[in-house]
């Protein structure tokens, strides 16, 4: 494709005036006034019918990219003919799981008719990203047109639930979260193996003492408890409407699947048993427990395939489903979100069902949006009208999230960039207390 640059379109149109004033002044050689356009006109073609004739373009970028995370990709531009420009454009066409700067636009700088720039892509949701063609565009010699190719590339970059905290962290919030070697209490509950009796000694729990063995063999003893390893941890992960929005700037499921997924991580380790759940209007996903640590690899390929959802959460019949395929006391963590006291009441009233037989742990994740405007300083009447509102909204989040306590439900508020680890201190906290 050739068409002309800003340039030719200037000098055509200067000549305009040029004409004017021929045909005024001089009005029977007014045909000379054309004598500028065709001189232009006639560069414009010469400089299209010359210079490079062939233009390829290449690109390379990672093969795999967090959601969230910006990777470069390397746009390689080869110009073949005579005299190549020193520069060039270049522009991808990326399908709408990337954002870019400049609508993917860049110049490329020319040596010999090569060159390669760099081109951010930030993913924004999860799946396949693919940028699927490239246009390259180049001077031509004398300035007066823009050669330019459409390319094809067809490159593929899957878009994977975000573990970079699990790469850079994981291994800093085991150990300090590791139970091994502790010495586990009598608690009332479930989650405690017994071990062994021992001898009582000084620093030991006096609740441990069994006085029946103590008077048989004439002096203390006491029950000693090993950590039970085989709980059964189910991530439930609502991927409804209300969870598809995003929370700066990524969507609420991709946050709650990086935090389900370094969780179900430090579960491993631990010995215990997890598994992955996703519903919106019903169940989508579900998977069996597993344990040991091969088995996070499958968990978080089950976790890239969590959908985006337009529906409306079915509380009820995900938990109530969820509930009848477990066989045993699990602890089940449950990534929501609520606005209006419907479905609140709906997550409440599934709650309340579920609380009687499992262990329940609800994770939201705090709108700060919502709670600036709540703080900010009204200066007009729709600053007050929206400050109003906003302290509604906070209002019935928290009367709803204290009636899920009142149920004997256990509820992590978190901030977005720290959902992660609230969620494992509460889970290793909920283990140290035998509640599982």
């Amino acid at each position: 494709m050739i068409y002309p640059t800003r340039l030719a379109v200037l000098a055509a149109a200067a000549g305009a005036p040029v004409a004017l004033l021929i045909g005024v002044l001089i009005p029977g050689r007014w045909y000379a006034g054309l004598a500028w356009p065709l001189a232009v006109l006639l560069l414009t073609a010469i400089d299209a019918a010359t210079g490079v004739r062939r233009a390829n373009a290449k690109i390379d970028a990672r093969a795999t990219v967090a959601v969230g995370e910006t990777i470069d990709a390397t746009v390689t531009v080869t110009l073949e003919g005579r005299d190549p420009p020193r520069g060039a454009e270049v522009a991808l066409l990326v399908n709408p799981l990337f954002a870019t700067d400049d609508d993917a636009r860049a110049r490329v700088g020319l040596r010999d008719g090569k060159g390669a720039v760099l081109l951010a892509l930030t993913a924004l949701r999860r799946g396949a990203g693919r940028i699927e063609r490239v246009w390259v565009r180049w001077p031509g010699r004398l300035g007066l047109v823009w050669h330019q190719r459409s390319i094809a590339a067809e490159t593929r970059v899957l878009i994977l639930p975000d573990i970079r905290l699990l790469k850079d962290k994981g291994a800093e919030i085991f150990r300090r979260h590791a139970m091994e070697g502790l010495l586990m209490q009598v608690d009332r509950g479930d989650g405690t193996d017994f071990d062994a009796l021992v001898e009582y000694r000084s620093g030991m729990d006096r609740r441990a003492i069994d006085w029946k063995q103590s008077a048989r063999h004439s002096k203390l003893h006491a029950k000693e408890y090993r950590t039970e390893r085989n709980n059964q941890i189910v991530f439930a992960i609502d991927s409804g409407r209300q969870m598809s929005e995003p929370v700066a700037g990524v969507p609420r499921i991709d946050r709650a699947v990086s935090a389900a997924l370094l969780s179900a991580w430090i579960a491993l380790k631990l010995g215990d048993r997890v598994a992955l759940h996703a519903f919106d209007s019903r169940p989508r996903i579900a998977s069996g427990l597993v344990s040991g640590m091969p088995a996070f690899a499958s968990l978080q390929r089950l976790a890239a395939d969590i959908d985006y959802s337009a529906e409306e959460t079915n509380y009820t019949f995900a938990l109530t489903t969820l509930a009848t395929r477990l066989t045993r006391r699990s602890m089940i963590v449950l990534f929501t979100e609520f606005t209006d006291p419907t479905s609140a009441d709906f997550l409440v009233r599934a709650a309340m069902r579920v609380v009687k037989t499992h262990l329940l742990l609800v994770v939201v994740l705090r709108d700060a949006e919502v709670e600036a405007i709540a703080d900010r300083a009204p200066a007009t009447a729709d600053d007050v009208t929206r400050a109003v509102t906003a302290v509604a909204l906070l209002h019935d989040r928290r009367l709803v999230l204290a009636r899920l306590e009142h149920l004997g439900v256990h509820v992590i508020e978190s901030e977005h960039d720290r959902v992660g680890e609230r969620l494992v201190a509460g889970y290793v906290a909920l283990k140290r207390r035998n509640l599982l």
